[in-house]
Formats: structure tokens, C-alpha cells, sequence
């Protein structure tokens, strides 16, 4: 009788959960919508387009641009270090871990031993991490809708149980295939601040906005005065801009190694309390010269908690990824470039060919 009873409740659970999977899939999920979204497909590729802006690389002219800035023949990379102490949004955590220590071993008359590493983490959204297409996704009277109009729920790759194993056709693989060879542009905000007079000549970065106005909002204007005021020639086309807000000085790559777990704490603090960046604005400028990818030494690269207007949540995601497919890389060691003097390189990189996955770690180069 007990088992009897066992079986029937849990065959009801399972019959509930299955009805409340099928009818989620055809609503959108609790909380604010915006309908509005459901106009952005198909995008300027093409409906069947899965890349967005990696469409750049394929034209051989933008990669004759971006080589032709490189002047003296070096190279830095500009990945941040993976450690389960570098700061990480909400509850990401890297985990590493060396198994057996040795993991296999010795073998042969050589008496080879050899160690392997077991990751546990959101491998595509910690530290230096590249945004791909089934990252940002809007919340829509159909379902969460991503990038050229797919819905979420005719998006996921499904295994066993009908457990999500993958992105489908926004997998991170489709931009794996073709990478970013661009023009890079680095925006120095920290100095162009100074030469406003509204910032110390001792900051080391922009304050955290909390209203339209603060200085930590970089602005569509702020973006066209900061390339013209370092002498450089316009954005265009398949560019890839940086921006420099100071504040992933915190944990930079050539100090992190040395630093302390309380100094790493402190870091981790000064991420929390949000981040200086581009304004609504900027990005909507950058969209308008159609560059190939945004990236910057913070979190999300978009001014949070205020913007230029109150109430988005990360509003370049949507915006930029979401709507227009122009991709984004976060927590990028933009003090290496600066340290280097590089306002202007050929920035080369790819993400992972991780099938299904939303995004991709990473340590790009720059040429210059």
C-alpha cells in the first residue's frame, strides 16, 4: 500500500511538472515584459544570421585595418587571472581543483607523473568572459526572446529528461568559428576626466554611478570627445572598443598574483558596489557605427547602478546584444594596454568552440 501510494504521487509529480515545463513554454516567465523586443528580428545579417558582428571578420578589408595599426611589432595579452578569489557577479565562483595529487602516476621507465585540473564554475561568465548569443535574452509575452527573434524554449538543446544541455543555435560555437579581427580602440575615460577637471589628478578610477550625471557615466558625446582628443581617427566599421574605467586596476593581471586575500576581498567589494561605464547613449552611438564588439576592465562594461536613465537593468546587454547582436567581453586588463601606451591596436581572439555554451573565458591579444 505504501509503495502503491509512493508510486502515485510521484508519478503526479511528474505529470505536474511535465504540464508546468509545456506551459511555460509557450508564456513568458513572472516579472516585467517588454514586448517591444519582439520588433528587433530579423537583424541586419540575415534571419537565419547566428554571429551578429563576428560577421566582420569575414571582410578582409577590416582585417587589413586592424593589422595596419600594429607600428612596433609587440604584442600584450589582456586577460585577467581565474582564481577563486577574483571578484564575481552574484554567486559565480571559480572552482579549481588538482585531483590526486598527482592525478596519475608514475608510468613507464621514465617514471612519468602527470597532473590534470577539475574546474567547477560558470566557465563562460567569470572573469575575462565573452557574452555570446544565449547569454542576454529579453523576457517577452512569447518567452525569453535572444538574439534574432529565437525564443528560448525553441532554443535549448535538451538531453536526457529533457534537461537543458545546450543554447542551440545561440551556442557560443557559431562565433567560435570566425573569432574578432579588429581595429581595437582604447578609451581612456579615467584621463579624459582628469582633463575636464573632474577628477583628481591622484584617482586611479571613475566613482560607481548612482544617478543620470555622474561622472562614471561615459556618454555617447564623452565617447566621440575621448577618440578626438586622442588623436585617433574615427570608429567605424568591424572596431572593437575598450573602455578604461580604472576600476579593474583593483585586481589587475600584474599585480593580482602578489596581493593578498584581504587586499583580493577589498576588490571584490569594490565590484559589488556596482560600476562606472558606458551610458544608454554610448551604446547607442556605437551600435550607429556598427562596431564589431564593446569590452572594458568591469563586470558588464554598462554604468550601473545609474545610467542615463533609471530603472534598465544592464540596458547595453539588451540593447547591444540582445537587439543588435554586437558582442561584449568583461573584466578585460585594460591597464596592461595603457601601461603598454596602446590607444590603437589589432585585437585578435575567439572564444572557446564550447557547443551550447552561453558564453566563453579567455585571454585576448592586442598587437600593436
Amino acid at each position: 500500500m505504501k509503495l502503491k501510494f509512493l508510486l502515485s504521487v510521484s508519478a503526479s509529480m511528474i505529470m505536474g511538472l511535465a504540464f508546468a515545463q509545456e506551459g511555460t513554454q509557450h508564456h513568458a516567465l513572472k516579472g516585467p515584459i517588454d514586448d517591444a523586443a519582439l520588433t528587433w528580428a530579423p537583424s541586419k545579417w540575415g534571419a537565419d544570421d547566428r554571429i551578429g558582428s563576428a560577421n566582420h571578420t569575414k571582410n578582409s578589408a577590416n582585417i587589413a585595418r586592424a593589422l595596419s595599426t600594429i607600428k612596433q611589432n609587440k604584442s600584450v595579452t589582456i586577460g585577467k587571472h581565474y582564481h577563486s578569489e577574483a571578484p564575481g557577479f552574484g554567486p559565480r565562483k571559480w572552482n579549481m581543483y588538482i585531483p590526486g595529487t598527482p592525478t596519475g602516476g608514475p608510468f613507464g621507465k621514465n617514471a612519468l607523473v602527470y597532473h590534470d585540473e577539475l574546474v567547477v564554475t560558470q566557465i563562460g561568465q567569470i572573469q575575462t568572459q565573452f557574452d555570446g548569443p544565449g547569454h542576454i535574452y529579453v523576457n517577452t509575452s512569447k518567452g525569453p526572446m535572444g538574439y534574432n527573434g529565437i525564443i528560448s524554449w525553441d532554443a535549448y538543446e535538451r538531453g536526457a529528461g529533457d534537461q537543458v544541455v545546450g543554447m542551440g543555435p545561440h551556442g557560443v560555437e557559431h562565433i567560435a568559428e570566425f573569432g574578432f579581427v579588429c581595429r581595437l580602440v582604447v578609451l581612456d575615460a579615467v584621463a579624459y576626466r582628469k582633463s575636464q577637471g573632474k577628477l583628481s589628478a591622484a584617482a586611479e578610477m571613475l566613482p560607481v554611478p548612482k544617478q543620470p550625471g555622474d561622472i562614471g557615466i561615459i556618454t555617447g558625446d564623452d565617447v566621440k570627445a575621448i577618440v578626438k582628443a586622442q588623436g585617433l581617427k574615427e570608429i567605424g566599421p568591424g572596431d572593437c572598443v575598450a573602455l578604461h574605467t580604472g576600476q579593474g586596476n583593483t585586481w589587475g593581471a600584474s599585480k593580482y598574483k602578489k596581493m593578498t586575500s584581504e587586499q583580493r576581498a577589498a576588490a571584490r567589494a569594490i565590484f559589488a558596489e556596482g560600476e562606472p561605464g558606458f551610458g544608454m547613449s554610448a551604446c547607442t552611438y556605437l551600435a550607429s557605427r556598427d562596431i564589431a564588439l564593446t569590452m572594458g576592465d568591469t563586470s558588464a562594461n554598462d554604468a550601473q547602478p545609474g545610467n542615463e536613465e533609471m530603472g534598465y537593468a544592464v540596458p547595453c546587454h539588451t540593447d547591444m546584444q540582445t537587439r543588435r547582436g554586437i558582442w561584449n567581453l568583461e573584466n578585460v586588463d585594460t591597464e596592461s594596454l595603457l601601461n603598454a601606451g596602446v590607444k590603437e591596436g589589432a585585437f585578435i581572439w575567439a572564444p572557446l568552440k564550447i557547443i551550447g555554451a552561453t558564453g566563453s573565458p579567455g585571454n585576448p591579444m592586442v598587437l600593436y
